[in-house]
């Protein structure tokens, strides 16, 4: 792993970090569609750590959604819970982002920050034991 990766491993962690919070709060407050947004970036990010650790970098959220299960789900190396997961709550940001008259319930808002923080810990977990996660101060 590049310096330039350990970095934005870091980064992305503490980006999902901050939209856990995020979401925590925006539900406390009723705001259930731009919780179930901030949710799905959690995961998102901590996926987009777990692909930068193996030098992989995507513009797009299909990219890294298909090269989670591709990468991971698929082989065998996280489980297929998660790719369920990350699929289900980028259909919920969908809802949340774009649904016009379609709105995020407070069960799934509450539901998505749960299932985003299982996932992220997931992640943690496996850059932890796959020597991806940079020491604090390293970088």
């Amino acid at each position: 792993m590049t310096l330039k990766h350990a970095e934005e491993i870091a980064a992305n962690l503490e980006r999902a970090g901050a939209s856990m919070q995020a979401a925590a709060e925006l539900t406390s407050s009723g705001y259930y569609d731009f919780a179930a947004s901030r949710a799905y970036y959690a995961a998102f990010y901590a996926a987009t750590a777990l692909l930068l650790s193996e030098g992989l970098e995507f513009g797009k959220h299909s990219g890294v959604i298909a090269a989670i299960h591709q990468g991971f789900v698929r082989a065998g190396r996280l489980d297929k819970k998660y790719g369920k997961d990350l699929n289900w709550l980028f259909e919920l940001r969908g809802v949340g982002d774009y649904g016009v008259t379609i709105h995020v319930s407070q069960k799934d808002a509450e539901k998505a920050i749960r299932t985003a923080e299982e996932f992220v810990s997931a992640v943690q977990t496996m850059l932890t034991q796959e020597g991806g996660t940079p020491e604090p101060g390293s970088v």
